[in-house]
């Protein structure tokens, strides 16, 4: 038996999977959570064997739920389920530790098969998501500049985008605000862009914001 946590910040969308996932005997839904926090804690309680979680929080960005997961419970199976583009998440994610990355817009039974994968220690490649990885190695497609930020970099480029303040993003993140204020002048510079609006602008025409 797979015990699943769901992790969604729309309750219609984890009653769906809920009740999807009833009817496979070798699943059972082992709780839910609607942001990050709440996921931590149903991790702690040591129900979970894969953990199905969307990028879109309420109280934090998706990478960072992941990443703060990942960190206290390195060995468990985070299968990302998001409604964004895999071309721009997935890499990233899969860097990160995801073990790996669905579009919402996917076929249900692969959902159940990617959870089948990642809960015997695998990652989940979908087809769409090794197309990108093997252009990516063979150079045959120029890269979007995003593609190129370091994980901490994407990480303050998203919270930038967001609207979130150096200040809030400095006491979130452990950092300082000076160290912060760096990453956001390094983003700037590879994205080709002058202020904070323009990175809004560009996260939300490249589909990385919602």
């Amino acid at each position: 038996m797979i015990r699943v946590g769901i992790v969604d910040d729309h309750a219609v969308v984890r009653a769906g999977l809920r009740q999807f996932l009833a009817d496979h005997v070798d699943l059972r839904v082992s709780g839910e959570a609607a942001d990050g926090a709440q996921a931590m804690e149903l991790v702690r309680q040591g129900e979970t064997d894969v953990l199905l979680m969307d990028l879109s929080m309420p109280d934090q960005s998706g990478v960072d739920a992941m990443q703060a997961i990942k960190k206290r419970y390195p060995d468990l199976a985070v299968l990302i389920l998001s409604g964004f583009p895999e071309a721009h998440y997935a890499a990233n994610l899969l860097r990160l530790g995801a073990s790996g990355y669905l579009n919402k817009e996917c076929e249900p039974e692969e959902i159940v098969r990617a959870i089948r994968q990642v809960s015997l220690g695998r990652k989940y490649i979908s087809q769409g998501v090794a197309a990108l990885l093997a252009e990516g190695v063979a150079g045959g497609l120029e890269r979007p500049p995003h593609e190129l930020l370091s994980e901490r970099e994407f990480q303050v480029f998203l919270r930038l985008a967001k609207g979130e303040t150096v200040g809030a993003m400095a006491e979130a993140m452990f950092l300082s605000v000076k160290t912060v204020s760096t990453y956001r002048t390094r983003v700037l510079e590879k994205l080709k862009l002058t202020s904070n609006s323009d990175l809004t602008y560009y996260a939300l025409t490249n589909g990385l914001i919602q």
